[in-house]
């Protein structure tokens, strides 16, 4: 999908913890209007109007469409409702950007997808942890081969933020209630970066466990990933336990790909080092990156992706069929996990 002409309306949908960032994203970029904001607080869409400026907000998606005229549409939104507004878009002929975890199940995600299809829309999904400048930069790092063959990409999750009973609640309460949470509300994000940087899934094995008595999901839990490059993959959760960063939500954990002829370590200030085979010295990678908002100004960086794609026809990599593949493993993780044995994708 393009679009003519080269200023998008922008309109947002959900003003919450992560709304902020993807409003404040918009904002700097010279090919948006953000012409609307809309959210079922009615209070918070008017602070939200005043504090960015923002021309009119609306309590009802379906008022808001009828009022204003709006080229994309940027769902902030849980995931329950993701199928009423996505539709409700889609029979608009906007295009939309959908929060992630996609949908409350792979079954409507898939079902979702189907209509997608029928309208011949387009649906783009909000993950943005590869769009993280470090996970950018291993990118690069394993595709000048510096690395030799695959071994090992291994990850570390310890975000420290889940301890005793107010755990989640001074930012995302809602956590406390997920029955699925560590792998669909944040593993996830990991499973599409370890699948940015290895390739695809072959086969799985997880076992997952609930550590704080308070919540209603599982919060830790070992992944273990076969990609089809034969190299294996390890996504090592515990949400209570943290790690040494100065912000523990830079990274939310520390990631190491291994291969023949060297390693690479991302610590949690964002820093990247390598250290080649056989070597002791540890050799610091220096990239740039903004310190903005959440995760190295991912936000914008996913934004400015999406934006670059239905202005100037660039290649898209997040549209909701690709993110399809991302709730199937999600998918087969808990299987696995339920069941105690490896499962092949």
């Amino acid at each position: 999908m393009a679009v003519k002409n080269k200023l998008l309306r922008v309109a947002v949908v959900g003003t919450g913890y992560f709304g902020q960032y993807h409003i404040a994203a918009w904002q700097r970029m010279p090919e948006i209007d953000v012409v609307a904001i809309c959210s079922s607080d009615a209070l918070q869409a008017e602070s939200t109007q005043a504090r960015f400026q923002i021309p009119k907000h609306f309590n009802n998606l379906g008022t808001m469409l009828d009022a204003v005229d709006v080229d994309l549409i940027d769902l902030v939104t849980p995931p329950a409702s993701h199928v009423s507004l996505v539709s409700e878009c889609l029979n608009a002929g906007t295009a939309v950007i959908c929060q992630k975890p996609f949908c409350e199940s792979l079954e409507q995600a898939e079902q979702l997808v189907k209509l997608i299809r029928e309208y011949d829309g387009f649906v783009a999904i909000h993950e943005n942890f590869r769009f993280q400048p470090w996970y950018q930069h291993i990118k690069s790092i394993i595709d000048s081969g510096s690395l030799g063959d695959l071994y090992e990409i291994r990850f570390n999750l310890r975000p420290g933020d889940g301890q005793g009973p107010e755990a989640y609640l001074q930012r995302q309460p809602y956590f406390q209630q997920q029955k699925r949470f560590a792998i669909q509300e944040t593993g996830i994000h990991f499973i599409d970066v370890f699948r940015f940087l290895f390739g695809e899934v072959s086969g799985l094995f997880a076992k997952l466990s609930k550590l704080n008595p308070v919540i209603a999901g599982e919060d830790a839990g070992i992944v273990v990933l076969q990609f089809q490059n034969g190299a294996r993959g390890i996504l090592n959760i515990n949400r209570l336990s943290d790690h040494c960063a100065t912000d523990l939500r830079r990274t939310m954990g520390e990631l190491s790909v291994e291969g023949s002829q060297g390693t690479v370590h991302l610590n949690g200030d964002g820093q990247i080092t390598f250290r080649a085979h056989g070597d002791v010295e540890l050799k610091q990678h220096d990239f740039a990156w903004q310190d903005i908002d959440f995760g190295g100004d991912c936000v914008y960086t996913t934004n400015r992706h999406i934006v670059d794609h239905l202005l100037y026809q660039k290649p898209v990599h997040n549209l909701a069929a690709d993110y399809l593949i991302n709730r199937r493993i999600e998918e087969k993780v808990y299987a696995s996990s339920a069941a105690g044995q490896w499962l092949e994708m």
